[in-house]
């Protein structure tokens, strides 16, 4: 069975998507499309653009919802038996197998990303990952460390031996010295604009979910993986409650994969930039040799 799977914010860089835009109708058609829904020649960032233009948090996610939705959207025999997505590439997942139509799928981007980048503002925080520690170590000392006013987290799942931690500056700092200590390889602090999929995002996902409520979900057509609890759903209402819990829950990517490969998956395609969760699949299903990973 194959699932075609979908990377988050982070796998952007300059040029991306500009071979489809070149080479087929209906790529340049949709992007031209979200050229309008969006307001902005966001075409021209993506593919003439600086590092800089690209991170712009209202330029990153609908850039990486694009190059992910519309690859998939110009391959007409690319048929999944389910799908997923990594945080942002969630709703990436949910657009390519039906459940969101591309103008709705693209403006909820448009609208979390606005609405993660108000939250960032308000208060200094930021992300770590940590490698080569047992995740039961990672969250007691995040318990530890967390108090009442500064607080960190577990909010990637990625793979066996890599999980990352979101919080208020100083308790991140506080909590990678500590992992640190106990035996982790490295515990390095990310350059994110802030504590993605903890607590601190409560801003944005109120805001968010306002716009999920006001948007048309439809069945997909394939089962989709969700983050928030790794599970399959194909229910319109979960998947629209699960992408507004999404926000400030952790990513549970290691048993999202985990329950596709015993749902029987053996091929895994990722659908977008960059190669980072074919490297984190690989390590998940380390040792199955009925399981391959590639990309698109």
């Amino acid at each position: 069975m194959k699932a075609i799977v979908f990377p988050g914010q982070g796998a952007q860089y300059v040029g991306m998507g500009k071979d489809l835009y070149d080479s087929s109708a209906k790529a340049k058609e949709l992007f031209e499309k979200a050229n309008n829904i969006l307001g902005y020649n966001i075409t021209d960032i993506m593919f003439n653009g600086t590092d800089e233009e690209l991170k712009q948090t209202k330029v990153t996610q609908p850039a990486v919802f694009l190059h992910s939705v519309i690859n998939a959207l110009c391959m007409p025999d690319l048929k999944a038996d389910m799908t997923g997505g990594h945080s942002l590439g969630e709703f990436s997942a949910l657009t390519a197998s039906g459940a969101l139509g591309f103008e709705d799928g693209l403006k909820l981007v448009y609208a979390r990303a606005m609405a993660m980048q108000k939250a960032c503002e308000m208060k200094p925080s930021t992300m770590a990952a940590i490698i080569a520690l047992a995740d039961d170590v990672v969250e007691n000392i995040c318990k530890e460390v967390s108090t009442e006013d500064e607080i960190v987290v577990p909010a990637n799942y990625n793979c066996p031996g890599q999980l990352v931690i979101s919080g208020d500056v100083n308790a991140v700092e506080k909590a990678c010295e500590k992992l640190k200590a106990a035996g982790a390889k490295r515990a390095l602090v990310l350059k994110v604009g802030g504590a993605f999929h903890s607590p601190l995002m409560q801003p944005a996902k109120e805001e968010l979910a306002a716009a999920i409520k006001n948007t048309t979900f439809h069945t997909p057509i394939c089962p989709v993986y969700q983050n928030v609890d790794g599970k399959a759903h194909t229910d319109a209402d979960e998947i629209k409650s699960n992408l507004i819990a999404q926000l400030t829950a952790p990513v549970r990517w290691t048993i999202e994969v985990t329950n596709m490969i015993a749902a029987g998956a053996t091929e895994f395609l990722e659908c977008g930039p960059g190669k980072a969760l074919q490297g984190m699949i690989a390590k998940i299903a380390r040792g199955n040799d009925a399981v391959s990973v590639s990309g698109i």
